[in-house]
Parts: C-alpha cells; structure tokens; sequence
C-alpha cells in the first residue's frame, strides 16, 4: 500500500451518489496529504473539464485517513529503528516526540524517561542544537556537539515544515565519543614524546619508525623480524606511501649485515639509459661523456651490506637480465667491462605493481621474479589499519610542530572522525603530507578544524564503491556482500547502501550467506 493515494483510487461510482449538487468538489488526481482541511460532509469528485465522475461518502474519507495514518507511523516507527544513529524528535517547544534505541543506548535514558519531556530537562540549554534549529529554521550538517560531558557526537539537524510552518524539529546523531576520548588521550601525551624519543634514542629498535599497532601491521612486522636473520633475497610488496623502504631498512638494521651499508635506489627515478650505469658502474670510454677512470655504481657502494632495488617494476628488461646474473653467479659486469666483478651484497626489492600480471604482459621476467621472491613481505595499505591513523596523526603533528617551531596545535574531533573515514589512497606518505599542510596554513594557536581540509578531501565516498564495481563486477550477490562488509568492517547499513540494495534485502541475503 502507498504512503500516498488519489482520492479516485477508493471512489465510489457516481451513479451511487445521491448527494446534493452543492456538495464540496475535489479533483480526482487530488492525493490524500493535500486534503489541508477535514470536510464535514460527503464529496464528489470532478475530472479536468469539472464534470462529475465519482463520490467519497465522509465515512470512507475518514476511515482511509486513519489507514494511512497507520501505515505512515508504522514506516516511521520501522525507521526510528532501523539505523545506526541516535534520531530524537521534539515539537515546536522542545518536548520529546521520539527517541529511538540508539538514543536510549547513547544516553542512558529510555523512550519512556524522555517521551513528553523538555528535553532541556536532560541537556543543557546550550548544548541543544534542535532548539536553535527550529528557532532560526536552519539545520547543521556534521556538526561536533557534546550534548553531555562524556559524549561526543556528530550532528545533523532539520527543521520539521508543514506548509512552511515550523511544527518541530528532528536530529541525527553520530556517537563519535571513542574518537574523540583516543585523540585527547594521544594529545594530552604529545608535548612530552619529543623529549622521550630523544632521552631514548639510542635505544630505539630498528622498528621504532614504523608506527603502529594494529594486528595487520604487527603480522608483516613479525615476518620481517623472521626473514632479518636470514640471506634470503625479499620482495617487499604495497601500494605507493605504505613504507616500503622502512621495513628494508629493519630488515637491513636486524640483519647480520647491519654494520655495512644500505643502500637504496629507486629504478623508477633513473633513466633508462643511465639506470645500468647506476647499479653497476662503468668503465672508462665506455660512453660519451663517461668520466676518466670510470665510475662504480651502487653495488660497489653495498659491499657486505644491502641494496634495496625500489619500484622493481619499472627496471627495464635489458637490465633484468644483468641483475638476474647478480643473483645466480654473485658478480656482475661494469658498463663497457669484461672483467666479472664479485660481489657480496643482499637484495630486497619493492614494488607497488602486480608483477605477476606484468610477466603475463611480458614487461618482466619470470625467472627474475622467482629468484626475488624467496620471501614476499606485504605491507598493508593505510586503510586496512585505521587503527593507526591517531597515532600516526599525533606523530606527525609533532614532528612539523617542532619543525616549523610552533605549538603542537588542538585538533577538532570531527577531523579525526574525517581522517578515519577517509580512503587514503597516497597510504602514510599522504596523511604526512596532509598534516603537514594543516600545520602551514593553521595560524599559530588555532585549532585544526574541517574548514582546513582542501575541498577534495571531503568528496571521497566513491573510490569504495569503484572497488566493489570495477574490481568484482564478476562476482555474485553473496560475494559482493561479503566484500562489502569487509570494505564498510561490518557496517552493515554502509555496505547496503555501497551496493545499491536495503537493509532488508541485505539482512536477508546475509541469513543464507555461510
């Protein structure tokens, strides 16, 4: 049954109809919510030429109003109960209408404690953003509030119009309140971790700058802790910002080889035509412009200790071949050379793409990839351990504080709710770099607010949705729920609406799912 429904829909015939001609005439396509005053009597309706084509006997006006009442509370009560967030609604004076579970949980009040009551009973005048949303009759979107002392929300408030009058008022509330308990936790420790770390030095492991502490990360760094110990040649797999480098460098600092160099080369970063000449040296005249007596490249520079090949994935393949000759026979050849060099060195190579695909392609060799990956380490994206992200934040917020010789500046909860939420596509690399924008434009003392985000920042919800769409348009519903869930971390509401489908339909489906 609609919410709505023409008054011709439940019309009787008009040869049933033996009303007076004076009776109160209404439009047959005329809905029942723009009915804006009871009649006392029967009605006809009239079609667009004002001839008569049917009657509503007062009885069944009524009784279809109260059907449709009905069913408008019972969708409006099935709603209040159904989401994730706190929903309160008050009349124009501030007196509680509805108060759904969320709210009871958030607040500690049941719906039979506050229903009828001011709800400036329970909160203090000023913190009650309803109130001044039906007074000045503008709502808030994510707007920070903490309504009691010990919550924190989020809050999105409307006014309630009926015909352009102000009949209440409606909000919306995110419990952020974990959030926001974290960050000040974090805060109120950041002024005294630079003198910390600096007491501290010189007993930092070689895990010390790679921050956090969540079960993905600690899982890659108990590899590395393994593989550190050993010669094996390792792959460092991520996405661009992740920390490749880092973790070859405990691997490196852990190792046997610790004393010795390590050294790192990006083989995105060089020439084509000068990256050989970069790994291995060359001889004198072995090009134009070649400096007299020649020149040793990087493996010369790790002897006894480590190279680490960065973007392995971009090496071309004349040069994979001679870095292939390294690992099988331990030597290599200078540039215009004949004479075999030895050389003691371990590799570890990173790379951001999919090197497997890229032998499928051609554009790398298999045997190279096999002789690389006798241990593969991955480290996890910035969005798979969001956990991280206030520690991460706070350290940062350090370091350019002390940098750029300012106050370690207050950060408003809501960015850290923004910062959490946020996709993180650049991984650390970009939360640094963001951070340290903050500081730049943030005027000394100010508190970091949303206002400081640059405007793209904000508009992120898509690239989720791409990756459930682009990346597993193959897969069925089932599966596509099971990513969603796991992309949303079981926000079952969130995943609903990635996929385009209702809580119902997902709950459903969710109850076969094994």
């Amino acid at each position: 049954m609609s919410l709505d429904m023409a008054l011709a829909s439940f019309a009787l015939p008009l040869e049933d109809y033996n009303g007076s001609e004076t009776m109160e005439r209404y439009s047959q396509h005329m809905l029942l919510s723009e009915i804006t005053s009871l009649p006392n009597e029967d009605i006809v309706l009239e079609d667009e030429n004002g001839l008569l084509v049917g009657w509503v006997p007062y009885r069944k006006l009524v009784n279809e109003l109260w059907k449709q009442w009905k069913l408008t509370l019972t969708h409006y009560n099935t709603l209040l109960q159904s989401v994730d967030d706190a929903i309160t609604v008050v009349d124009t004076k501030g007196f509680i209408q509805s108060w759904n579970h969320k709210a009871e949980e958030m607040y500690g009040l049941t719906s039979e404690d506050v229903k009828g009551k001011l709800i400036t009973s329970f909160f203090e005048t000023e913190s009650v953003v309803l109130m001044s949303t039906i007074n000045e009759r503008k709502g808030v979107i994510k707007k920070y509030n903490q309504p009691k002392p010990d919550v924190h929300v989020l809050i999105n408030t409307s006014p309630i119009l009926i015909d352009d009058n102000v009949v209440g008022g409606i909000s919306v509330e995110r419990n952020i309140t974990d959030i926001v308990k974290l960050n000040d936790e974090l805060s109120s420790t950041a002024a005294s971790l630079h003198e910390l770390e600096r007491n501290v030095h010189n007993e930092q492991t070689p895990f010390s700058k790679i921050k956090g502490r969540s079960p993905v990360l600690q899982e890659a760094l108990y590899l590395v802790s393994k593989v550190s110990k050993t010669e094996a040649t390792v792959l460092i797999t991520g996405e661009s910002g992740v920390g490749k480098e880092l973790f070859a460098e405990a691997i490196h600092k852990t190792s046997p080889r610790s004393e010795a160099p390590f050294v790192a080369i990006n083989c995105g970063a060089i020439p084509t035509a000068l990256i050989e000449s970069d790994l291995f040296g060359y001889e004198q005249g072995a090009f134009t412009g070649a400096v007299k007596g020649g020149k040793k490249g990087k493996f010369d520079a790790a002897l006894g200790g480590t190279i680490f090949l960065d973007e392995i994935g971009e090496m071309p393949l004349e040069v994979q071949v001679k870095l292939l000759r390294v690992l099988q026979e331990k030597q290599f050849y200078r540039v215009g050379g004949t004479d075999p060099i030895p050389t003691d060195v371990r590799i570890i190579a990173a790379t951001h793409r999919d090197l497997e695909k890229m032998i499928e392609e051609g554009s790398f060799r298999e045997d190279l990839f096999y002789r690389l990956n006798v241990i593969s380490i991955s480290v996890p994206p910035l969005r798979e351990r969001k956990e991280d992200i206030p520690e991460l934040v706070q350290l940062f917020l350090q370091e350019f504080s002390i940098k750029y010789k300012i106050p370690i500046p207050e950060l408003d909860p809501e960015v850290m709710y923004m910062f959490l939420q946020h996709p993180w596509q650049g991984n650390v690399r970009q939360l640094r770099n963001m951070i340290e924008r903050l500081i730049i434009l943030a005027d000394e003392n100010e508190r970091i607010e949303p206002k400081h985000l640059p405007n793209n920042f904000v508009k992120q919800p898509t690239p989720i949705v791409e990756t459930i769409e682009s990346n597993h348009s193959n897969l069925n519903l089932d599966d596509k729920i099971r990513n969603a869930l796991k992309l949303t971390y079981g926000n079952k509401t969130a995943a609903a609406k990635l996929l385009g489908i209702s809580r119902a339909t997902l709950y459903n489906r969710m109850k076969s799912l094994k």
